[in-house]
């Protein structure tokens, strides 16, 4: 499965294990900046990420907030 804007992820490394987030930026092909609930805006590593089927519509430039509210 690619990783493009929007596509929902569970984090499976680090100390956000667990948590959702959504890609908000694809910065090559091996990292991604996400946000999500309990998770910080910042450069993840792909294998560090397990996408789910959902995706979310975001517009560029979305904040922390609305991308959050959206997830829910």
């Amino acid at each position: 499965m690619t990783m493009e804007v929007g596509r929902v992820c569970v984090k499976i490394a680090g100390r956000e294990a667990g948590r959702k987030c959504v890609v908000v930026e694809v910065v090559d092909k091996n990292f991604v900046v996400v946000v999500g609930d309990g998770v910080r805006r910042r450069r993840c590593n792909i294998a560090h990420l397990e996408p789910l089927d959902k995706t979310v519509k975001i517009k560029k430039g979305a904040s922390d907030k609305e991308i959050i509210k959206s997830l829910k």
